[in-house]
């Protein structure tokens, strides 16, 4: 290993003093990596469309309610019928369930199904509390105290399900952590087979997971923003894998200055002069993308717009300001024990292999890989993106779904969350006729303890008992009959919401929020590679070559999801989310490509240009996308169907994007069309040495 020359002490104190700086905020905002949960909230207030018939609906009922009360649904089941034994435990715990200290209602008899004799009983517990986990677990604990033997008793309902959620979110900031470092810590040891370096990098991507965190933990905890455990396993993923991409390109360029016989210091300098541009304007890319939920009209999306451009903007600081500082301190020795030797460049075999295909076939080479993704992308019709039940939501077995299960097969699904409609007082009879559509079990108008129907401000609220699963595509069809019914009563002005009626309307506006900001992400986009590239032509098919590779990956995902994971559905946002992710990160790769191809193009040409910018740029791009695909595939150590889906799509997109689209569609697309490609800049007038 060759040694530095002595430098001056004084060039070493910008690097020292930068590391410092980095050491103490990541000892001051460390903890609050781990603290993000304490500030997000995992119920389905964190979901709502924020201008919706259910939202309008969830307002008015304060009136009718005296408490914030979310219900659970108790039920007890044995096959065969209900013994005497199992009614007098089911009376017990009727009153020991009254006297907790958060239940904000009266002592409510078991209710028997209608078999004989009857096979299952429930009850129903309203919850008061802070915490509805704690709440549920507290019934749980109650209800298993002298259960009879082989009488099933489950908690189930809004409050199970939610308490059901939040448990499988807990690994967020444990198990996903610790996955997404094992994970990056192993490529970087295979990609620089060296024990140091990969510590450096890790440690640039920890003290920008610290320092995002912090900002967000302040902007959750102020109410700022909205924060919940989907934002929150993304944030950490996109941090890890931002922060190596970056540390990648970085760190490559780094090497080739070392390898080209500068010291240390001028190699950093030499290095992050060549990168500061295309990181910087792919960690604005991204951060824009991602911003662009903003437009959305569901809290959850809103939310994750700026948690995720936080996550980036911390990735980026850190790799361009720590990991420099560190690089230059260590200098060769960061390559330990490899040997980084003065003045030898390095050329790879198999990016030279590319490159020579290429160019010898550049048409046929764009057209076969075009044609390829445009095949896959066929089977993006068979993606079933119209929503799951919420018990789907779960990729393990958990009570609240077995509940809900049980619940359907001995009474009217829905009995648990009916839907509520708020009318005008006036019209009660009128609305309590037109709510009996097909679908509703039992309508009755909201009473009091007398008996007397409550009105307030001139407004009933009736329960609508559905007879379906509350979460079901069934009962949506209801909310959607049961709406057009009761809208019609004239001057009833009525509205209908509820839980079913929640999820309708957040189906609705996903579909609303696809149709809105996917062309605004483009344009986003487009806009950004026209001012990196100087040009309209290479952007508009740098960007057209990502949504091709985009259609592609769903396609796959649609036939893998349907014939290998055997999922119930997607999640809408699945398609929203994995656009943004997709284009967003995808066209990063080609930034770090053509940006490369840009600089060699002005002294050689834009064809020996293109192959020189494939062969310098082919391994630390493969590289980074194996990072960040392996990163994202990190999501599916946590048990929820729609971050498994993210994970599946965001890792496929990418590492298409990374071995299909970047190594072969756009290099051979721009060898084809040489300097046309920079139109209409002075670069595509412009004969350079090659004369191409």
């Amino acid at each position: 290993m060759a040694p530095d020359r002595p430098v001056p002490r004084l060039r070493w104190l910008v690097p020292a003093l930068l590391a410092l700086a980095w050491l103490a905020l990541g000892a001051f905002a460390g903890p609050f990596a781990g603290k993000l949960s304490e500030v997000a909230s995992n119920d389905g207030s964190a979901f709502l469309p924020s201008t919706a018939e259910s939202t309008e609906v969830n307002d008015l009922r304060a009136a009718f309610d005296q408490t914030d009360a979310t219900p659970a649904v108790v039920v007890a089941e044995r096959l065969g019928g209900l013994t005497d034994a199992d009614l007098a435990y089911l009376e017990t715990a009727s009153a020991a369930l009254a006297d907790l200290e958060f239940n904000a209602g009266p002592p409510i008899p078991p209710q028997l199904s209608a078999e004989t004799p009857p096979e299952a009983a429930q009850l129903v517990v309203l919850i008061d509390a802070e915490d509805d986990a704690a709440a549920v677990e507290e019934i749980r604990a109650v209800l298993e105290a002298e259960r009879p033997d082989g009488l099933d008793v489950l908690v189930t309902g809004q409050a199970a399900l939610g308490a059901d959620l939040g448990e499988a979110f807990a690994g967020v900031d444990g198990l996903l952590l610790l996955v997404a470092a094992a994970v990056v810590a192993v490529i970087l040891v295979l990609v620089y087979r060296s024990p140091l370096l990969p510590i450096l990098v890790l440690l640039s991507c920890g003290f920008a997971l610290a320092a995002a965190s912090a900002v967000v933990y302040a902007l959750a905890d102020a109410g700022a923003i909205d924060l919940n455990g989907q934002s929150q396993g993304i944030l950490f993923i996109l941090v890890f894998g931002a922060a190596t991409d970056y540390a990648l390109l970085l760190v490559a360029r780094f090497r080739e200055e070392l390898d080209a016989g500068a010291d240390r210091f001028t190699a950093v300098r030499r290095a992050l002069r060549a990168t500061i541009e295309p990181i910087a304007a792919s960690a604005g890319t991204v951060i824009l993308g991602v911003l662009c939920l903003l437009f959305s009209q569901l809290d959850s999306n809103r939310g994750l717009g700026p948690v995720a451009a936080i996550g980036i903007a911390a990735a980026f600081l850190a790799a361009v300001t720590f990991l420099p500082a560190v690089l230059a301190l260590f200098g060769r020795a960061a390559f330990w024990p490899r040997r980084v030797a003065k003045g030898r460049a390095r050329r790879s075999r198999l990016w030279s292999s590319v490159a020579g295909l290429v160019a010898r076939r550049p048409r046929a080479v764009w057209l076969t890989t075009a044609v390829g993704l445009l095949v896959a992308a066929a089977f993006m019709v068979q993606l079933k993106a119209d929503g799951t039940a919420q018990t789907d939501v779960f990729l393990t077995d958990v009570d609240s779904v077995a509940g809900q299960e049980v619940l359907a097969q001995h009474f009217p699904a829905g009995s648990g969350a009916p839907a509520l409609i708020i009318a005008d007082a006036d019209a009660l009879d009128a609305v309590l006729a037109a709510a009996e559509v097909d679908g509703v079990a039992e309508v009755a108008p909201k009473t009091d303890p007398s008996g007397q129907v409550v009105e307030a401000e001139g407004l009933v609220a009736i329960d609508a008992v559905l007879q379906d699963a509350p979460d079901s595509d069934a009962a949506m069809s209801t909310v959607e009959r049961l709406r057009d019914a009761v809208h019609a009563v004239d001057g009833a002005d009525a509205k209908v919401g509820g839980p079913t009626a929640i999820q309708l309307d957040t189906l609705e506006t996903s579909a609303r929020d696809r149709t809105v900001i996917i062309p605004i992400v483009l344009a986003v986009i487009l806009a950004v590679l026209m001012l990196l590239l100087r040009a309209v032509l290479a952007p508009l098919l740098l960007t057209a070559t990502v949504v091709l590779s985009f259609g592609a990956t769903m396609g796959v995902s649609a036939l893998v999801f349907n014939h290998l994971f055997g999922f119930p559905g997607a999640d809408p946002t699945v398609v929203l989310f994995g656009f943004v992710f997709l284009v967003a990160l995808g066209i990063d790769y080609n930034i770090f490509l053509m940006t490369r191809v840009r600089e060699e193009s002005t002294r050689i040409g834009t064809r020996a240009g293109t192959l020189r910018g494939l062969v310098a740029t082919g391994g630390v791009i493969t590289s980074a996308g194996v990072v960040l695909a392996a990163t994202f595939s990190a999501l599916a150590v946590l048990p929820i169907l729609f971050l498994a889906q993210i994970a599946f799509v965001v890792a496929f997109g990418v590492l298409l994007d990374t071995v299909i689209v970047r190594s072969l569609l756009v290099p051979a697309l721009a060898f084809d069309l040489g300097r046309t490609v920079w139109w209409p800049s002075r670069l595509s007038r412009v004969r350079a040495l090659s004369r191409k």
